[in-house]
């Protein structure tokens, strides 16, 4: 293939466009992932371990099977080592963010800046800023290394807006609360939300960022309440889980003048599910993932067979673009089956609640 029909081909993966052929785009993704000049140096020392060809073997989703689940090696793997080679001897720098720790040391994922410029547009597209004018946002979320609060960096960029921000450590707490130092996790939370009640208390703020057990934590603070009622127009809510009863109290009882939307994914799918519109406030909320880069299936965790439409099984999550190539990952989530939308991949799912313990590890949410 000619240098540039093969720049044709690889177009196919640009982050920006929708693939209208969810089998064409897997396997061209696969030949980029394992093709020695295109492939990262992680895929492609690895693929020697596989009973199985990917160039061959994988046709369809339902083949991404037969990989191993490898998201536990990225807590040690080089970062660098992740970066395919097709993006050239001296590629741009991804940036690096790490997930919470809450089943072990913290996993590592890239996104590439061709991925973060499209996701940053899907963003503003997104109902949390579509039709809203521009404001300033309140990031009440875990900073620093961890994607959910470092990307609103960008929008603030983007609609030159101010981001405010806290300081926030979800694996001290996580922590402290495995030592059962519920004093010091209360104060550690207070401390959070002393930090959030100057800024709101201070600056114009019309967008809150924020977890629902930081939510529920501000819901019990009265000049907090007071505040977001009469300042925030919307609370966008997500990394970690959030009961229909929960949603129905904070939304009517504490925050009657706020609207509130929700998100729900993984660093290991490098994005969020979005909720399915047209649902109504109080039923459980459906997340359809973004096909075919995101695919969701869910399973009995025993037999690894998918559970009935409307049965709660572990959700296994799959992520395959230009940047990444993530499939077979068990997450530590039960999750409700959902038919997806017409033309998915996959299923949809509601009603996220984590395992009770993942890998040997208790599963502990804290703020995050």
């Amino acid at each position: 293939m000619s240098e540039t029909a093969d720049s044709r081909h690889w177009q196919m993966l640009d982050p920006s466009l929708d693939p209208s052929d969810p089998d064409a785009y897997l396997r061209t993704a696969i030949r980029w992932h394992f093709g020695p000049e295109t492939g990262s140096p992680f895929w492609l020392r690895r693929v020697g371990r596989l009973d199985f060809d990917p160039l061959t073997d994988v046709r369809t989703y339902d083949d991404l099977r037969l990989f191993p689940n490898v998201v536990d090696e990225l807590r040690t793997v080089p970062v660098e080592d992740l970066i395919p080679r097709g993006y050239g001897p001296r590629p741009p720098a991804p940036r690096v963010f790490e997930s919470g720790g809450t089943t072990g040391a913290p996993k590592r994922a890239i996104l590439m800046p061709d991925w973060i410029a499209d996701a940053v547009d899907r963003m503003l597209r997104g109902p949390q800023f579509a039709g809203r004018e521009p404001s300033n946002m309140l990031v009440l979320t875990p900073t620093g290394p961890h994607k959910i609060g470092c990307m609103y960096d960008y929008i603030a960029e983007r609609q030159n807006t101010v981001k405010f921000c806290i300081d926030m450590d979800p694996r001290w707490v996580k922590k402290i609360i495995a030592d059962k130092q519920a004093e010091q996790a209360e104060a550690y939370l207070e401390h959070i939300l002393d930090q959030a009640e100057h800024i709101l208390a201070t600056q114009r703020i019309g967008l809150l960022v924020t977890t629902p057990p930081v939510l529920r934590a501000c819901a019990r603070r009265p000049r907090l309440v007071e505040l977001i009622n009469a300042k925030v127009e919307l609370i966008f809510w997500g990394g970690a889980h959030m009961t229909v009863d929960e949603r129905f109290v904070l939304r009517h009882e504490h925050f009657p003048n706020v609207r509130m939307i929700s998100r729900y994914g993984s660093l290991m799918i490098l994005e969020s599910a979005t909720e399915r519109p047209g649902l109504s406030p109080d039923e459980d909320i459906v997340y359809d993932p973004r096909s075919p880069v995101v695919t969701f299936r869910v399973v009995d965790p025993e037999t690894g067979r998918p559970v009935e439409y409307g049965e709660r099984g572990q959700i296994v999550m799959n992520h395959v673009s230009k940047g990444m190539f993530l499939p077979n990952n068990a997450e530590r989530d039960t999750v409700i089956r959902i038919p997806g939308r017409a033309g998915q991949i996959g299923d949809s799912v509601s009603s996220p609640a984590p395992l009770d313990s993942f890998n040997g590890e208790k599963v502990i949410e804290g703020v995050y």
